[in-house]
């Protein structure tokens, strides 16, 4: 017996049908993606004022993800409810001329422009996953009812930690400031390849030449028409490391859209480690097996 769960987005129903399971999912694979797809960078850059040039000020946004630190009203108040506590803050990624929103219940998009230290951004439109945690489908949708509010930005230069700051002022006078940390591009100094992985639903013994006994995930590779079909699947396989982002559930089968890095510098593979890094884009389906 087994459950499965297929995760859809804004305007889709429940995929009753093969044909619309099909349309659902190619909506799901051509989803804007949570790492940027951009030119390969092998520092982030350093933070701009707001003399900086447009092209660099948006350079220096799209290499960092940017985290909620604190919200604060119109009267530079701390306005409650923007952080919830035990979860993570929600963080702005900007590419190209998309902005999402991550860490909500659902991923969130609208489109942005730049001029200057304006910023206006579109109407958001987002999945439409349920969620259990009422408190974060709250906070969703006063993201998505503030977001179009936006009209100025400032980015203000690096932190004692090193981070980047950026704040962000909307119409009704509130202001978020936000903490920035190197995209996986910036980290990892390239654009990333993007494949589709689905994990069994129980880990298997391996070899680990420093953890006897280890347990590793097994996957294979599943590939996708552009209609969303699924056109065919890989031989399973061992999978050594861990997927960044992920963590797995026994009993759950699930179906991974992942970014992979190449851990090569200056055309070198790491000795004795993975030649490459696997970083969680987006669980596509779930199936719990009994």
């Amino acid at each position: 017996m087994h459950l499965k769960r297929l995760h859809t987005f804004s305007g889709g129903r429940p995929a009753f049908g093969k044909a619309l399971a099909a349309a659902t999912l190619a909506t799901l694979l051509a989803a804007c993606s949570s790492q940027p797809q951009g030119a390969p960078m092998t520092q982030p850059p350093p933070a701009s004022s707001p003399t900086s040039s447009p092209s660099s000020t948006a350079h220096t946004l799209q290499a960092y993800d940017w985290d909620l630190v604190s919200a604060h009203d119109a009267r530079g108040q701390a306005a409650p409810g923007w952080l919830l506590a035990g979860k993570r803050p929600l963080r702005l990624h900007f590419e190209d001329q998309r902005l999402s929103v991550q860490n909500l219940c659902n991923v969130m998009g609208a489109g942005y422009t730049l001029s200057g230290p304006s910023l206006q951004v579109g109407q958001p439109v987002s999945t439409k996953r349920a969620c259990a945690e009422r408190d974060l489908m709250d906070l969703e949708q006063r993201v998505a009812t503030l977001l179009p509010q936006a009209r100025r930005f400032e980015l203000r230069g690096t932190t004692a930690t090193g981070a980047p700051q950026l704040a962000v002022w909307f119409t009704d006078g509130s202001r978020w400031e936000l903490a920035g940390s190197p995209t996986p591009a910036t980290r990892f100094g390239s654009a990333g390849e993007r494949m589709f992985l689905e994990v069994a639903p129980e880990r298997v013994a391996c070899n680990h030449p420093l953890m006897p006994q280890a347990q590793c995930l097994r996957v294979r590779d599943v590939r996708y028409a552009d209609n969303g079909v699924r056109q065919g699947v890989g031989e399973w396989r061992i999978f050594q490391g861990e997927i960044e982002g992920y963590r797995h559930e026994p009993g759950l089968r699930n179906v991974l859209r992942v970014q992979r890095y190449s851990l090569a510098r200056n055309g070198q593979l790491p000795a004795d480690a993975p030649s490459h890094a696997y970083l969680l884009d987006l669980v596509v389906e779930t199936e719990r097996v009994r």
